[in-house]
């Protein structure tokens, strides 16, 4: 299909909610290829979520063999593989138990669920800048306004708090608060990192008023930041962990985990899709990837920032923002027309999510190119 093809079938059947120019028809490792062939190092990775780069060997083989055996049964029966990804989850994040979704967005919609029936409480607290879904349960907790208003009147009742504002957060803490919503740092934000002792201040406000605190480590979970979850670099441990994006190499999965004492009885959450057997085989061949090369995150991380320090970038991992302001769009635009991916967050925010797998030489050509695409345009 050549490209007008696909762009007039894309105009006049696929509602445009989208902005879009490029057809990704393949991708290998930390590389894609276009509908016209060109090639670009991809630090979008599916916005977080190709982990292990496009097409892993390990990942193809798992969820080609399930498809082999059994693609769908429904969680009216055990499905393979689930409860062993379950306690390999349980293991990762220090906590109890587990329950699967399809995105991060129904994740937190379960999250929302799951504090209402621990704590009693209706109201939640959430921070500018944050997101944690669209539908219309995780959009209540989704602070950006061009994105909540059109729907609104939304439940749950949040209150949001700056980022970053612990003396803030403790102005709206009370006893009616079900649970405190904040991602460890921020991503669709731009990668804004807070203040070194914000989880810390939420955890002791969790605590003295009895809320909960969940942890959306949707976009920064999964060995993104160099360490399986980003508030571990903390020390600081939620009641509640949403997962997705990173966590089954693109295949549509998400997971919610609760401390102990915390969780579902029969009847009160369910999904048919959640969990199924072609989800549990890509995610837990997508962790035994990312076990191998999680140690080296954090270095291949600093690398790449250091190659863009006079851009003042935020990193942790391979998780990198560097503010750029209105002439972001241009940025990107530079970008892929040289070869690599790169995409605009909010507030004019440039964002790079390499696949974890990404090698020393696709990052030095890929922070040269951002570097003079940023030299050029930004200045």
């Amino acid at each position: 299909m050549n490209q007008m093809n696909y762009r007039e079938l894309d105009a006049r059947y696929y509602m445009p909610a989208f902005s879009r120019e490029i057809m990704i028809e393949r991708g290998s490792g930390s590389k894609v290829w276009d509908a016209e062939g060109k090639e670009y190092i991809d630090c979008v990775a599916g916005i977080a979520v190709c982990s292990t780069g496009h097409c892993h060997p390990v990942v193809t083989r798992a969820i080609c063999e399930q498809a082999g055996r059994l693609i769908h049964c429904s969680n009216l029966y055990y499905v393979p593989g689930q409860a062993e990804l379950a306690r390999k989850l349980v293991g990762i994040c220090g906590m109890h138990k587990a329950f699967f979704a399809n995105s991060g967005a129904e994740a937190n919609d379960g999250a929302i669920k799951l504090a209402r029936i621990a704590t009693g409480r209706k109201r939640f607290v959430a921070f500018t800048h944050g997101f944690h879904g669209r539908t219309l349960g995780s959009l209540s907790v989704t602070h950006k306004p061009a994105i909540r208003e059109p729907f609104q009147p939304l439940e749950p009742a949040c209150t949001f708090v700056e980022y970053g504002d612990s003396a803030g957060l403790e102005k709206v803490m009370d006893e009616n608060v079900a649970a405190v919503f904040v991602e460890p740092i921020q991503g669709e934000a731009g990668v804004i990192i807070p203040p070194a002792e914000f989880m810390k201040n939420i955890r002791e406000l969790c605590d003295a008023t009895g809320a909960l605190m969940i942890a959306d480590e949707v976009q920064t979970g999964m060995g993104r930041t160099g360490r399986w979850l980003a508030i571990q670099h903390t020390g600081v441990q939620p009641d509640i962990v949403t997962l997705a994006k990173g966590i089954a190499s693109g295949f549509p999965m998400g997971a919610l985990l609760a401390r102990d004492g915390i969780e579902f009885r029969k009847s009160e959450h369910g999904s048919t899709f959640a969990g199924g057997p072609l989800a549990c085989a890509a995610a837990r061949a997508t962790i035994r990837v990312i076990e191998e090369v999680l140690p080296d995150v954090e270095r291949k991380g600093r690398r790449f920032a250091e190659q863009l320090a006079s851009f003042g970038p935020r990193q942790r991992g391979l998780m990198i923002g560097i503010t750029v302001g209105e002439p972001c769009p241009a940025v990107q635009k530079q970008c892929a027309a040289d070869g690599v991916l790169v995409n605009c967050a909010a507030d004019g925010n440039l964002r790079m999510v390499p696949p974890l797998v990404i090698t020393d030489d696709e990052i030095d050509q890929a922070a040269g190119v951002i570097g003079s695409a940023l030299s050029e345009l930004s200045r």
